[in-house]
């Protein structure tokens, strides 16, 4: 018996939690059970031909939107090479309304619905024996009449399950309960399986707030992994050095207590390598949680922080519980420790905001300037109260995956596609962490920065930029193109932060072609650089240290005497990834 379970991840460096917990959970039947990784970056071919090969006895799908559509192509040319292959799914894109998925689908057995694991082990315990069922009566009939007797379970009495029966009727068992966190066995004792990718972990399951946009509302109560477990878990992945463990706890820091043990273990237990990723309600930090985040190590964590928007009437209209002000103190207060990466959303399309508000919005949580401002479109997913509440709305989505907005009743197609340049503007030149000194100055030129982005997306579009992948220099140049016409009386300084940029990044091979001749600085090149490769010197006429020690400034920098900068790369930011900085005093 080979019962195989696919996983196709949106990236390598991924990893799919919930085939590996459900692989662990079914640990007596562990043999039977084999896992297949891809991503989608495979070619559909590729992956058919895999699975193929592995001949399958039951094949079960984890079904999500990033794979959905690759999913279901497999499953029609699947079932065309095997037409006796039991077929099953499970996960969020095949939960909700499952019989119109059974309906267009009808090579597929059945759907495991909601939480998996206790579904999972009942299904295979139910091709095991009816394996052995089979194997038994032509090898003795009498053994296996003792053996059916022995295990009379049949699909119907798997609660979670929507399946056909033998006259292809669908048949519908009862609502699986949740099972303890407890329960879950540690699926990572094997961490070879997951060389150079992210390890997700979890310590809870549910969420306390009703987002509509969300599924997580939609599961009630909050059930939480036993300390003792999580820190013998936890110890696992530092003893090991594991580069990051990205926790999939909806909203981490709901229960004080719970997130203080955590931290507090982590803190005690730096390995100075583990980097831990948590999503949390920055609202709900309290002044005990941020005294002691705040002396962690730089780098030692990572906090995500959903804001989705500032527009009052949109935040009540979501159902989303969010003090603003509170929200924006507790993100400058956690920013002065310099010492975490904060990584802001915003949700385009969400009911009651349109291009002015949404605009808003961006400016409110930019100004606070954190490591990274991630613009992203609402998703109308199956089952959540948007989706039931679609045509209220006005929404007009996509019908595959991801089911991304493309219009409501406030904001248009056109108004989602200027915004869509903001996004992509935004990813490179800010997200990206590599222009830093040089958006800082532009953004003097815009009352809003929500506009200079958009114009920037204008600006690639006009000249047909989108189409073509670009170098860092060639991004630079397309800026100083841009500024050009944007802020032309300023040029010279942009000149220098772009330089700045590009060397605070690394230690550049090809030198822009409208810096200074390194010739014209080879004495102090030679004094300062004692290192090689690993540092560089570059002297800058503006005055730097206005734009390194300020997250925005509020006048353009001044013109002096030339002063040097020394790029050290052996000690880099941890949060940033930028080299070390120092100003050189002449003596």
């Amino acid at each position: 018996m080979n019962i195989l379970l696919v996983a196709i991840n949106a990236k390598y460096i991924h990893s799919n939690l919930a085939v590996y917990s459900l692989k662990s959970y079914a640990k007596e039947y562990t043999e039977y059970i084999d896992l297949a990784e891809y991503t989608i970056n495979h070619r559909v071919e590729y992956i058919l031909q895999e699975l193929y090969k592995k001949k399958p006895d039951v094949l079960c799908f984890s079904c999500y939107i990033w794979n959905f559509r690759y999913i279901q192509e497999l499953i029609e040319e699947i079932h065309k090479l095997l037409p006796n292959l039991p077929i099953w799914v499970g996960g969020p894109e095949v939960s909700y309304e499952p019989e119109a998925f059974l309906r267009e689908f009808p090579m597929v057995k059945g759907i495991m619905i909601g939480e998996g694991e206790e579904t999972f082990r009942e299904l295979c315990e139910y091709y095991v024996n009816q394996e052995h069922s089979i194997r038994n009566k032509t090898e003795n009939q009498e053994h296996s009449t003792r053996n059916q007797a022995k295990n009379p379970q049949k699909l119907q009495h798997i609660s979670g399950l929507l399946f056909r029966n033998e006259e292809n009727e669908l048949v519908q068992t009862p609502h699986r309960e949740p099972i303890s966190m407890d329960m879950l066995p540690f699926c990572y004792d094997h961490l070879e399986d997951f060389e150079n990718r992210i390890i997700y972990y979890e310590t809870s399951r549910g969420c306390p707030f009703s987002c509509s946009y969300c599924l997580s509302s939609i599961e009630k109560g909050l059930r939480f992994r036993s300390l003792y477990l999580v820190k013998k878990e936890l110890q696992f992945f530092l003893d090991h050095k594991v580069p990051q463990v990205k926790f999939v706890d909806r909203t981490f820091n709901c229960n004080h207590n719970h997130a203080m043990e955590i931290w507090n273990y982590i803190k005690e237990h730096d390995n100075g390598i583990t980097n831990f990723h948590f999503e949390i309600s920055a609202d709900l930090l309290t002044e005990e949680e941020i005294a002691l985040i705040s002396e962690m190590r730089p780098g030692l964590i990572q906090l995500e922080i959903g804001v989705q928007s500032t527009f009052a009437p949109t935040i009540q209209e979501i159902h989303r519980t969010m003090n603003l002000s509170r929200l924006e103190a507790i993100v400058k207060k956690v920013q002065q420790a310099g010492n975490i990466h904060q990584h802001l959303d915003l949700i385009a399309g969400l009911p009651k905001e349109d291009f002015s508000t949404f605009a808003k919005s961006f400016q409110e949580i930019y100004r606070l300037k954190p490591e990274q401002l991630q613009l992203g479109f609402l998703k109308v997913l199956k089952g959540s109260y948007m989706y039931e509440h679609q045509k209220e709305y006005g929404l007009v989505y996509q019908s595959n995956p991801p089911y991304e907005v493309m219009a409501t009743n406030w904001l248009s197609y056109e108004e989602v596609l200027r915004i869509k340049l903001v996004e992509e503007m935004l990813e490179v030149y800010y997200n990206s962490g590599q222009f830093e000194m040089t958006m800082k100055v532009l953004e003097l030129a815009y009352e809003n920065p929500f506009d200079m982005f958009l114009e920037l997306g204008e600006y690639y579009e006009k000249h047909g930029l989108f189409a073509m992948n670009h170098s860092r220099i060639r991004r630079c140049e397309i800026l100083l193109d841009f500024v050009r016409e944007k802020d032309a009386d300023h040029e010279e300084i942009y000149k220098e932060t772009l330089t700045f940029d590009l060397y605070y990044r690394e230690n550049m091979k090809t030198r822009p072609a409208w810096a200074p001749p390194v010739a014209a600085f080879k004495e102090e090149t030679r004094k300062y650089c004692k290192n090689g490769k690993l540092s560089h010197i570059e002297p800058f006429y503006y005055d730097m240290n206005l734009l390194l020690n300020r997250k925005s400034i509020s006048e353009y920098p001044f013109k002096g005497e030339p002063v040097f900068y020394l790029f050290s790369y052996e000690k880099k930011n941890p949060l940033t990834g930028q080299a070390e900085v120092e100003r050189i005093e002449e003596k």
